[in-house]
């Protein structure tokens, strides 16, 4: 009898190893079994998400089969949702993603500022990229006391921002975005001798971004403008107006005019530089680096005058004297004139 209750006692005990084995297997395979994904998906979480919305996005986007494993998980630890953007990679685990989310583990997103005219065009990219409101950046970048808080007026606020490409949280609120910026401006005058190349010139680099906004609206051609800054500076440095027909465009608020007429220049408005003397307030667009170091290191040369060439080409005839811009600009006008371009 003593025996057989010994028996039973050991099997119990047997039965119950291979029970407890079985769970902890089960339980380490739900708990680690991989998401079957080809690519890396991406979860956005918001600061409304709750706890059964930032689930039902690993069902929709990262195509969790079962939730047993989250439960397993959350039955270990405790869960916040924390706002960012998150990886999940082909062959992850429940327990790897849920590390990140509670940990808030993001994956940065690569953003790039593109060389835009407008700053209301590049507030539409940042809420395409970032957690944030367009209309909300559009009516930043609009204030004059937003402006002021990082050494800007309105008009020249497009100068703090460097086209280039960044990586940046998801997450990131506009004024980590704009410290950021400063940085990145900072860094960028202290290369390659930038800050000394603006001094001896006597420009501020306000002034510099403004003149190569106007350069690379001139001219697409990298290799040609260093000649088309050379020009303008001649003409600050003589006195004369700028005569910019980008200028006319911006001040126009139309981008898309192909042909300057009298009465467009005629337009009362400061960035108007047929009017105006000198350079207009601020850029009239986001320059490239080419455009900014273009000015820097523009090309020194006696022309005053310049015409889109009749061939189309985005190059340009050059010109010392006012007779020799009117040929030129003949030609240009006639093939205008053969296109039927008004």
């Amino acid at each position: 009898m003593k025996k057989t209750r010994k028996y039973l006692l050991w099997g119990f005990g047997a039965l119950a190893v291979v029970a407890l084995a079985f769970g902890f297997w089960s339980w380490r395979g739900l708990i680690s079994s991989p998401f079957e994904i080809s690519e890396t998906t991406y979860l956005y979480i918001r600061p409304m998400d709750t706890e059964a919305s930032v689930k039902q996005q690993l069902k929709d986007v990262a195509k969790a089969k079962t939730m047993r494993g989250w439960t397993i998980a959350r039955w270990i630890s405790d869960f916040q949702p924390m706002t960012g953007r998150y990886a999940v990679e082909p062959g992850e685990s429940m327990l790897a993603v849920f590390r990140k989310l509670k940990h808030g583990q993001q994956a940065p997103v690569r953003f790039t500022i593109p060389s835009v005219r407008r700053l209301e065009k590049l507030a539409g990219i940042m809420a395409q990229k970032l957690m944030l409101d367009s209309a909300d950046v559009a009516f930043a970048f609009s204030d004059s006391i937003f402006a002021s808080n990082y050494g800007y007026t309105v008009a020249t606020l497009p100068a703090l921002f460097i086209p280039n490409t960044y990586e940046l949280y998801w997450n990131t609120s506009l004024e980590a975005f704009m410290e950021r910026m400063q940085r990145e401006n900072r860094s960028f005058w202290s290369a390659k001798g930038r800050n000394d190349l603006a001094t001896r010139m006597g420009m501020t680099h306000e002034e510099v971004v403004t003149l190569a906004s106007i350069v690379d609206e001139e001219t697409a051609n990298n290799g040609e403008k260093p000649r088309v800054a050379g020009m303008y500076l001649n003409r600050l440095h003589t006195g004369m107006p700028l005569q910019a027909d980008p200028t006319v465009k911006f001040a126009l608020g139309n981008d898309t005019l192909r042909r300057i007429l009298l009465e467009h220049l005629r337009i009362d408005n400061p960035y108007n530089t047929y009017r105006n003397q000198g350079l207009p307030p601020g850029p009239i667009r986001l320059p490239s680096v080419a455009g900014i170091d273009a000015v820097l290191n523009h090309e020194s040369h006696d022309y005053l005058y310049m015409c889109a060439k009749e061939d189309f080409s985005g190059t340009h005839n050059f010109a010392r004297t006012y007779a020799d811009h009117l040929k030129n600009a003949r030609r240009y006008q006639q093939a205008l004139n053969a296109r039927g371009i008004r």
